[in-house]
């Protein structure tokens, strides 16, 4: 007999397989001698009540085997295929419309401007230790993406763009850990991924691709309506190089390319996209709030079998919208910018989420009226205003990777912070007025956020917490228009504006999601087309 059962139990008996058979047991009132074998298919976490309880689905076999889960990789030689696909970026988008091209036996050329993953760890290191940027590599460029030394989360609202359970599998099956089928929330971590990432990189050297590192697209010749040929320039020369399709999934900081293409009247357009700080607090007081601790005692019994507790906010204010972005439970802000007069920051949290501090992007929605200022700047403005935010930023903080801070309440009422807290940040973090940074518009915005939120989580607004900034790289301020129905630019029918970048993506799931449907779009295209 098998069937799914939902059960809710305590996080003790959850995390512990004899006494979960055991419930399970006595929930179906088995008989000792039945043979049990059961699978976790959900797990969250239910935190609503004073008494925390784990919600479970579980496909549930007795007296027989329960099935085995597949994750075979149905990829084909493409060493020898006529067909080709050039990707620019190897990050999600472009490493999954990779993947998807061995399945459909095109030979996938993915052209990546940044190091290989293991490659951008000194790179990593540069901005931490000496404050120096690498253009080309660093948290946002490089092998695996943004996403690559930023988390790892793989949670995503985009049931309807494509097969999630397939890019899981396809994620367990390059070594991530089965957990990701079951958590609500699943994420593998900044130390897993990048094993993960070069385990992928075999695959699609094993059956025919090509991975061109350190190697950057910077033009691109056209004839009508398709892109004959690109170049690409590396340390030692620049070459062209022949298409007959091009997948564009740069990500959202490749501010060159949108610059590139709005030079030759490519079409692209301005996007709403938002604006705000990083706030990081210790991550015993977000225990204690979100797990209803009274004391300290209770924060340890409850992280005995509980992980490190997170939070999801958003509050409507008059005209606009403040919310919590890329919250990383007992993780790390991170110097992600890409050029070195600028300072931006985001998060990331180990597999593990054990590290002391809690961090959340707090931002605004901005609007494409936002941008007036910049109006000169056409489908262009909302990147020059992204600029202009990252570059007070590296003033403020001292024209270094140090980053503008102040404490929460002190934010709140415009008092300059006499001293900071301790903070993830290691490049370091120097007290300002963040009001001289923000617009007026911003600032106010998030105080009256962080105004209701700290009604929603008593305690949120505490003396301990520190605001730093700038969190500006929520998505790209630009997107790069494409058809609805075959995914092409609407000028350029042999190319496809893919994942975050392009504007359709916000997250490594979704960018993973649209890299596969971008390939998908060339399985019936005529190959003769673009010569």
């Amino acid at each position: 007999m098998q069937r799914t059962l939902h059960l809710q139990t305590s996080p003790h008996i959850a995390s512990h397989a004899p006494l979960l058979a055991e419930e399970i047991r006595a929930h179906l009132s088995l008989k000792k001698d039945s043979a049990l074998q059961y699978k976790i298919l959900k797990r969250s976490i239910d935190a609503r009540g004073r008494s925390i309880r784990i919600n479970l689905r579980i496909l549930v076999a007795v007296d027989e085997e329960l099935p085995r889960e597949d994750f075979s990789l149905n990829y084909q030689d493409v060493s020898s295929s006529k067909r080709t696909c050039h990707i620019i970026g190897a990050g999600p988008g472009g490493l999954f419309a990779a993947l998807r091209c061995l399945e459909l036996g095109i030979k996938p050329i993915v052209i990546e401007r940044g190091k290989d993953v293991r490659g951008r760890r000194r790179d990593l290191t540069a901005i931490h230790k000496e404050h120096r940027v690498n253009p080309e590599s660093n948290y946002c460029f490089g092998e695996g993406g943004a996403g690559t030394y930023s988390d790892g989360k793989l949670y995503t609202r985009s049931n309807k763009r494509g097969d999630i359970k397939k890019i899981l599998k396809t994620l367990v099956a390059h070594g991530a850990s089965e957990d990701i089928l079951v958590d609500t929330h699943p994420h593998i971590g900044t130390n897993k991924l990048p094993q993960l990432i070069q385990n992928i990189r075999k695959t699609i050297l094993q059956y025919g691709g090509e991975i061109l590192f350190n190697t950057k697209f910077i033009d691109f010749q056209s004839r009508g309506h398709t892109i004959d040929c690109i170049t690409i320039e590396n340390e030692t020369n620049t070459k062209e190089m022949p298409i007959t399709h091009l997948i564009l999934a740069t990500g959202h900081s490749a501010r060159d390319i949108y610059e590139l293409l709005h030079s030759k009247h490519i079409l692209v357009e301005a996007k709403p996209f938002a604006v705000g700080v990083r706030v990081e607090h210790p991550q015993e007081l977000i225990d204690h709030i979100q797990y209803h601790c009274r004391t300290l005692a209770d924060v340890h019994s409850a992280r005995q079998y509980l992980p490190a507790a997170s939070y999801s906010l958003t509050q409507q204010i008059p005209g606009r919208g403040v919310y919590s972005f890329c919250m990383c439970p007992g993780g790390i802000i991170a110097p992600c910018a890409t050029a070195q007069q600028e300072v931006v920051t985001n998060g990331w949290s180990p597999s593990k989420r054990n590290n002391p501090y809690a961090n959340s992007g707090i931002v605004v929605g901005l609007e494409l009226g936002d941008f007036e200022p910049f109006k000169e700047h056409g489908p262009l403005a909302g990147l020059e205003f992204q600029k202009t935010l990252e570059n007070q930023s590296w003033i403020l903080g001292g024209q270094s990777q140090v980053a503008p801070a102040q404490r929460l309440t002190d934010f709140m009422t415009g008092k300059i912070s006499s001293s900071l807290p301790s903070c993830s940040y290691q490049p370091g973090i120097r007290s300002v007025d963040m009001h001289q940074m923000l617009t007026p518009m911003i600032s106010e915005a998030l105080q009256a956020g962080f105004q209701a939120f700290g009604d929603k989580m008593r305690g949120y607004l505490s003396h301990e917490a520190v605001v730093v900034g700038v969190e500006s790289r929520t998505s790209t301020p630009v997107r790069i228009p494409r058809d609805q129905k075959h995914l092409h630019h609407p000028q350029v029918l042999n190319l496809f504006p893919c994942g975050e970048g392009a504007g359709y993506a916000g997250g490594i799931m979704s960018a993973a999601m649209d890299g596969e449907r971008c390939a998908n779009s060339l399985k019936y295209e005529n190959w003769h087309r673009a010569r």
